[in-house]
């Protein structure tokens, strides 16, 4: 038998000021396993007087939360990745059960959740800020880096921990107090860490809160006036909607978006080393993730080779219940998603691609109320063709031929995404040159999902980021939750 956990909430509660207070909102949506079909509990929205209250707890909890010393905050952070380190297990088997991903995926995710805590604690040297004594005779003159107030993030259902985690660590270790809006299709695990958190009074009232809803709890959110910015990662289509609503209201926003990312394997490749690389890329998570391979372009030289390894291998892989430590790749995350990503399988058929495999063929007896779809690999396909250019944001791979690197780089650069590209080569002028020509926010050389480590940033060209500073480490986070000015002093 699979060993779940079960949180027992059945109606999701908000987290604000310190306490549990069930939504008053009339929006209900019931959250579902996708690989079984099973309920697992019903999310309520919020109403916007829940948000501006859960807003206004923490604007009262800045005001005592930011004139803490650094290493206070941190000493808090540290209690949290305390308690995350050891609710691993169960946090993972909640995500595979909302979202659908294996059990290693999820284990994998909240590792990278913990990294984003510790690359947190660099707060402690970096809001030092910088004195120069002596600038001028008797004048001395000092930058001072402080928070702003309150910050709000509206995160995905594909990572349920992890991107909530690219936010809150580093705006609460730099003196800001929190508001996070989880994915209405996946917030049962931010749920869960924060009943946990809640019990075990890691923060002040207010320091951390948690809204649920929907689309009337972003505008909420980003109307609410002590709220000064917000992080969001999801769509292109919301992402460009956040962005112009923040600007007019004149809050900071950082806006991760869609993709549509190129792997390049050239012909000299190690294609023993890169072939299980590649298909974690493609198909990994289901194929719902932002750094997900999605065109796969080859050369004449390689193209026959590499079709059929990468087919093969991708036929083989086993479809099924997460926590099944055998499944290699999961359930889409709704029935509406899973006819989503079929009716654009059906789109390059009539477009002209040759399906190579048909992930509809897949059967999963075992559940057959699961959003189970299998591999798709298209042949012959064009950069022009709407399975080409378009976020499926599912296990749908198109296979583009290219004359040469620099038909390659071109394609790369003539997305209107620029998420992630890769290359595999073993040719260091090969790499170099796509190094510097290929434009996307993060680059992948003999790696098929280009993920920034904690300490750097998650970066992104064109219409696959709005604003100016990325979100997770690195020195973006910075600026983006803190302010900057300059005392300049004499003393007579």
């Amino acid at each position: 038998m699979l060993q779940e956990f079960r949180y027992g909430e059945k109606v999701l509660p908000n987290f604000i000021n310190g306490k549990r207070q069930e939504p008053q909102g009339e929006e209900k949506m019931e959250i579902t396993n996708p690989a079984t079909g099973d309920f697992l509990c019903t999310m309520t929205s919020s109403t916007r007087e829940e948000v501006e209250e859960a807003a206004d707890a923490a604007a009262e909890a800045f005001r005592t939360w930011s004139t803490l010393p650094v290493s206070q905050r941190i000493e808090r952070l540290l209690l949290l990745r305390q308690l995350i380190s050891q609710e691993a297990e169960n946090i993972s088997r909640l995500i595979v059960m909302e979202n659908g991903k294996t059990i290693d995926e999820a284990r994998g995710e909240v590792r990278r959740g913990i990294e984003n805590i510790d690359a947190s604690f660099a707060a402690l040297y970096f809001m030092d800020g910088r004195r120069t004594t002596g600038i001028a005779p008797g004048i001395d003159e000092e930058l001072i880096r402080e928070p702003l107030g309150v910050f709000a993030a509206v995160t995905p259902f594909n990572f349920p921990m992890m991107i909530p985690f690219w936010f809150i660590p580093y705006a609460l270790a730099t003196g800001n107090t929190f508001i996070l809006k989880p994915s209405e299709r996946t917030p049962v695990t931010m749920n869960y860490i924060m009943s946990r958190i809640e019990e075990q009074g890691i923060f002040p009232p207010g320091v951390l809160n948690l809204v649920n809803g929907r689309k009337g709890t972003v505008d909420a959110l980003i109307d609410a006036k002590e709220v000064c910015g917000i992080s969001f990662v999801g769509s292109t289509t919301v992402a460009r909607y956040i962005y112009y609503r923040c600007n007019a209201a004149r809050k900071r926003v950082q806006a991760q978006a869609s993709a549509k990312n190129y792997i390049v394997v050239m012909p000299d490749a190690r294609l023993s080393a890169a072939l299980p690389n590649m298909i974690n890329s493609f198909f990994g998570n289901a194929g719902e993730r932002c750094l997900a391979g999605a065109n796969l372009v080859l050369f004449e030289r390689n193209h026959d080779e590499v079709l059929k390894k990468f087919t093969d291998r991708a036929s083989e892989l086993r479809v099924g219940y997460g926590l099944d430590e055998s499944t290699e790749m999961g359930p889409l995350i709704t029935r509406e998603h899973r006819s989503r990503v079929i009716s654009y399988i059906e789109k390059g058929i009539s477009e002209g691609a040759e399906l190579e495999l048909d992930g509809r063929e897949l059967n999963v007896p075992e559940y057959p109320k699961g959003n189970f779809l299998g591999p798709s690999v298209f042949d012959d396909v064009s950069a022009d063709m709407t399975i080409a250019k378009e976020e499926i944001f599912g296990p749908v791979a198109s296979v583009i031929s290219a004359a040469d690197l620099d038909e390659a780089i071109s394609m790369v650069n003539s997305s209107t995404y620029g998420n992630m590209a890769s290359i595999y080569t073993t040719d260091a002028a090969a790499a170099r040159k796509f190094k510097l020509e290929a434009k996307a926010g993060n680059l992948g050389i003999n790696i098929g999902v280009a993920a920034p480590a904690a300490t750097y940033p998650f970066c992104g060209y064109r219409d696959s980021f709005f604003g100016t500073l990325h979100g997770q480490g690195g020195e973006d986070y910075l600026s983006f939750y803190t302010e900057r000015k300059v005392a300049i002093e004499r003393w007579f």
